[in-house]
């Protein structure tokens, strides 16, 4: 979806509009508040990601020295993937002690913030993406964060040096023991919030850590396929299938990716290879999915 236009009420009062005809755009719908001072053309419906980065372009030239839009909202900034985080406050990082806030749509932070963690998109000062790692790291339960930063590595597999250099900078703030952890997990290799849940979910259930985007090949070396887990030592192949209401990874099933997939299979199985695929809500229940890796697991072994 577009990005929806950013109008600013000052902005629009010196280009002639009236405050009585703002009001009546308003009331109307064709003019839509996204924030004070800051609206949206009302007939459009953006997505909310799409949403919160109008909120924060709309800070453009507010924010004081030592301030950046940070956690969340950097996320959103650097394009990071999110899964079910909460996104009606505009986050900022203010370079101080104390003075910290949360109103309804603004969580100001204090917090250190040294000027080699700060840059500018779209011309908004924002904490790089080393640093809003961390951040989300230290401040959102490991799921949601886990999704962020595998994220993160994907897009700037430059950052990955850098984001063992923004933990121990934290090394002082609360939550900087889970941020360790959840950065030590990180993998770029997870190509979606499904296949980064998947990871977590075999580590709780005390399962070997699979490859991950490993390509198999016929003994001819003719390719086969990419997949999204493999478990080389058992023969066993883990698909995550995000085709359903609980997620965005993939669209709606149709007949002709269902044919695909099935295929793809056939040709995975071909190989002696066990497959076992599972959906979002089975991420959620996830002993069913472990009993199924275990049995196929057990079948490959006897093959």
């Amino acid at each position: 979806m577009d990005e929806p236009t950013l109008l600013i009420r000052s902005e629009l009062l010196s280009s002639g509009t009236t405050v009585d005809e703002i009001r009546q755009a308003l009331r109307t719908g064709t003019l839509r508040r996204v924030a004070r001072g800051i609206y949206i053309d009302g007939t459009t419906d953006p997505d909310p990601v799409a949403l919160h980065r109008v909120r924060v372009l709309g800070l453009r030239g507010k924010l004081r020295d030592g301030a950046a839009v940070s956690h969340v909202s950097a996320a959103v900034m650097h394009g990071l993937a999110l899964w079910d985080v909460d996104l009606s406050r505009v986050h900022i990082s203010r370079n101080r002690a104390s003075g910290g806030r949360r109103l309804d749509t603004l969580h100001v932070h204090t917090t250190s913030l040294p000027p080699d963690e700060v840059g500018r998109v779209s011309g908004v000062p924002v904490t790089s993406v080393a640093r809003t790692v961390v951040d989300l790291a230290r401040t959102l339960p490991t799921d949601h964060a886990v999704v962020a930063g595998d994220s993160a590595l994907r897009m700037y597999p430059d950052a990955l040096p850098l984001l063992t250099d923004a933990v121990s900078t934290a090394r002082t703030r609360t939550g900087v023991a889970a941020a360790r952890r959840t950065v030590e997990f990180l993998d770029g290799r997870s190509e979606s919030p499904g296949e980064s849940l998947s990871r977590l979910r075999i580590a709780a259930a005390g399962l070997p850590a699979p490859e991950l985007q490993y390509e198999l090949r016929t003994d001819s070396g003719a390719f086969v396929a990419r997949t999204d887990l493999y478990w080389k030592d058992v023969g066993v192949v883990g698909e995550f299938d995000g085709r359903s209401k609980y997620g965005a990874d993939e669209p709606g099933a149709t007949a002709e990716t269902v044919h695909k997939e099935k295929l793809r299979e056939d040709a995975l199985r071909a190989l002696g290879l066990e497959v076992v695929c599972w959906t979002w809500q089975e991420l959620f229940h996830f002993d069913t999915v472990r009993a199924r890796l275990s049995a196929g697991a057990g079948r490959a072994r006897r093959r």
